[in-house]
Order: C-alpha cells, then sequence, then structure tokens
C-alpha cells in the first residue's frame, strides 16, 4: 500500500482551501511543489476549477501516495504528478509544454523540515517560472521576530532540530528576506489554526 494518510491533513484542508479560493488567480496552472501525501491535491482541485493543479514532490515514496490520492478524483484540472526538486538549477516543469502558465505557487508544510537552502531555491524558481501577476503562498509554523508563538510550536521545533539539525521552524521575516531579494514581497500574513499562517507573496 502505497497511499499515506496524513491527519493534519484533514484538519487544515477547509480553511486552506478557503484561503485558496481568496488569494489564487482565477486561471491558470497552480504549481504545488511538496506536495506530500497528495490528499492537498485531491481536495483542492476539483474545488479549485477552472485552475489546473499540478502536484509535484521530491520523494518517491510522496510521489507513489499522491498518484494513489489523485487517482480516486475525477478531475480534468488536476494534471499528472511530476517529480521536482526545488535545489534544482532549472526545474524539469519548467521546460515543458504545460496546458496553461503557472500563475500560482503553492507549498504547503515544507520549510520546517526541509534545509534552509530550499527556501532561497524555492523563491529563486519562483522567480523564474512566474509573470508579474504571479504569487506564492507558504504554510506552515513560523516564528515571529525570532520568537515562537505557541509552546507546542517551540516543542514541535526542539523535535525536528533533533531529528535532523537542519531543519526546524523558521522565521518568518527571514522568509520574507529571502523573497524580498527574489523580487517578491510579502502581501499579507494569514493566520490559521493550531498556529500555523499562510505567508501570501507578490512580485515586487
Amino acid at each position: 500500500m502505497t497511499k499515506r494518510y496524513a491527519p493534519a491533513t484533514e484538519r487544515n484542508r477547509a480553511p486552506l482551501l478557503a484561503v485558496l479560493q481568496s488569494q489564487l488567480p482565477e486561471q491558470g496552472v497552480v504549481l504545488e511543489i511538496a506536495a506530500g501525501s497528495g490528499q492537498h491535491a485531491a481536495y483542492f482541485a476539483p474545488q479549485l476549477a477552472p485552475r489546473l493543479w499540478l502536484p509535484t514532490d521530491v520523494g518517491a515514496a510522496n510521489l507513489a501516495s499522491i498518484n494513489e490520492w489523485c487517482a480516486e478524483v475525477d478531475c480534468a484540472g488536476l494534471l499528472a504528478t511530476q517529480y521536482l526538486d526545488v535545489l534544482d538549477t532549472v526545474w524539469a516543469v519548467e521546460q515543458q509544454v504545460l496546458p496553461e502558465s503557472v500563475s500560482a505557487i503553492v507549498n504547503i508544510n515544507m520549510l520546517h523540515i526541509a534545509p534552509w537552502a530550499c527556501c532561497h531555491a524555492l523563491f529563486a524558481g519562483a522567480k523564474r517560472i512566474l509573470g508579474d501577476e504571479g504569487v506564492v503562498l507558504i504554510y506552515g509554523p513560523f516564528k515571529q521576530q525570532g520568537q515562537h508563538t505557541s509552546v507546542s510550536n517551540e516543542a514541535f521545533d526542539a523535535n525536528l532540530r533533533g531529528e535532523n539539525a537542519t531543519w526546524g521552524i523558521r522565521d518568518q521575516e527571514a522568509v520574507t528576506e529571502v523573497a524580498r531579494e527574489a523580487g517578491f514581497e510579502c502581501a499579507s500574513t494569514i493566520a490559521m489554526p493550531a498556529n500555523n499562517q499562510v505567508l501570501v507573496f507578490r512580485p515586487q
């Protein structure tokens, strides 16, 4: 059985959908980077038409799970799952002819379980692939001005760093600075349940 299930995805998908509906461009390809289990892709794609949803991931186990979740959905707007490593200097998707241009990048719960270099690479890729009207939405837990926003996030951060020294909850201001260097500004910060945030970035 390659299909994975993440309970947190079931809990956060409805609030996330509301944010996506309010922040995404009305058309184009939404490129999901680090799609994880695939539950979000299967849930979002049918409800975000006429936008097209393109789920990607770097891990073989995740790619297999995404395929299983998406196979259960009858949605013309759900594009075939693809491999994407943000650290690649050119993403494979950049070299393809897509049905429409990429108008948005969505990244859910990646930055705290990836090396910091992935944040730089994410915005470098966004700069290459998005037009002037594009948007980058990043969801997850963040520190604010170097401080955790909750005791539970502080404990979570300690667990992450104990598992991998290159992981950890990122500082919102540091992410915003990386984005600014790549030509994006933080247009809004949206508070989400369970001490998470959505950071919305648009080209400067």
